[in-house]
C-alpha cells in the first residue's frame, strides 16, 4: 500500500482498518466525485505497470541466480518452440513444446530416471521467478538431498507453459517433476509463483494428472513454508505412484512439520 493510501486508511475506524489489514483488496478507498481519489488512481496505474512488466520481463540466470549458483548446479536455460513473447501470449500451445535445440540440450545435460527433476519456468511472471526462484531452488534441493533422492540437473525454460511437464517426462522419465513457474499477475500481486507436480508425466496428461501449490510469495505461502509442502507432496506422489485428482495434500500435517522444523 502506498504512503498516501496508508495515510488515508489511518483515518478509518478501527474495525475498517482491521478489515484492510486482512486483504490486499482496495476497500474503503474513497472517491473524488464519480471517480477514484488521486492516490488510488496512481496506485492502480503503478500496479498495472508492475503486472505488465512481470509478463514481458525475462529471467537472466547470472543476474537473478548468481554465477556461483549457476556453476554449482550446472544450471542452464532452454527455450520452447515460441519465437518471441508476443507469440507466447497468442499461442499457448507452442509454450508446451520444446524447440529442437532445447530437446537436444536437455537430453545431453540431464540424467534420466531421477527421483526428482526440478524445473523453473518464467510463465506469466518472470518477476516472481527472479525474486523467489533461487531461494526455492536452494531449499528444495537441500531437503530432497537430505531424503537421499536422486536429483536431476535443474534448468530454466523460457516462454514456458505448464504443459511442458509432459515433454519433460517424455525426455527424462523422472519419477516426479516439479515446475516452479510464474503465475498470471494481478493488480494486488505481480510476483507470485506456482509449483506444479506430475508423477511420471506422459504426453497425454492433463491438469487432472497434476498437483498444484499456488500463491508462493511474501504475502501468501512463504517460500520457506512452500518448500516443506513441496517435499512432502513429492514424497506422497512417490508413495502413491500417481499424481493429480487421486492425491490430496495433507496441509495440516505439513504445517505441524513446519512448526517442528
Amino acid at each position: 500500500m502506498s504512503d498516501q493510501l496508508k495515510s488515508s486508511a489511518d483515518t478509518l475506524p478501527e474495525v475498517l482498518r482491521h478489515a484492510l489489514s486482512r486483504t490486499p483488496a482496495r476497500l474503503f478507498a474513497g472517491r473524488a466525485g464519480n471517480g477514484y481519489s488521486t492516490a488510488t488512481t496512481l496506485q492502480l496505474r503503478a500496479d498495472h505497470a508492475a503486472a505488465r512488466d512481470a509478463v514481458y520481463d525475462s529471467v537472466d540466470l547470472v543476474r537473478d541466480f548468481g554465477i556461483e549458483r549457476v556453476n554449482r548446479y550446472g544450471f542452464f536455460a532452454v527455450n520452447t518452440s515460441v519465437a518471441d513473447r508476443t507469440e507466447y501470449l497468442m499461442r499457448p500451445d507452442r509454450g508446451r513444446l520444446f524447440s529442437t535445440e532445447a530437446e537436444m540440450m536437455i537430453q545431453k545435460e540431464c540424467p534420466r530416471g531421477c527421483d526428482l527433476q526440478i524445473v523453473l519456468g518464467d510463465g506469466l511472471s518472470a518477476t516472481a521467478v527472479s525474486r523467489y526462484g533461487s531461494q526455492l531452488l536452494d531449499q528444495l534441493w537441500e531437503r530432497a538431498y537430505a531424503l537421499s533422492w536422486t536429483l536431476g540437473k535443474p534448468f530454466l525454460v523460457n516462454n514456458c507453459r505448464v504443459g511442458i511437464l509432459n515433454e519433460i517426462g517424455r525426455l527424462l522419465q523422472p519419477k516426479v517433476v516439479v515446475l516452479l513457474i510464474g503465475e498470471r499477475p494481478g493488480l494486488a500481486q505481480s510476483a507470485s509463483l506456482s509449483a506444479y507436480f506430475a508423477y511420471q508425466p506422459q504426453t497425454n496428461h492433463t491438469d487432472a494428472q497434476r498437483n498444484l501449490i499456488s500463491n508462493i510469495h511474501a504475502q501468501g505461502v512463504s517460500p520457506s513454508g512452500a518448500v516443506v509442502r513441496l517435499t512432502n507432496l513429492a514424497a506422497l506422489l512417490m508413495q502413491k505412484q500417481c499424481s493429480g485428482v487421486e492425491v490430496k495434500e495433507d496441509c495440516a500435517n505439513d504445517i505441524q512439520k513446519l512448526r517442528v522444523n
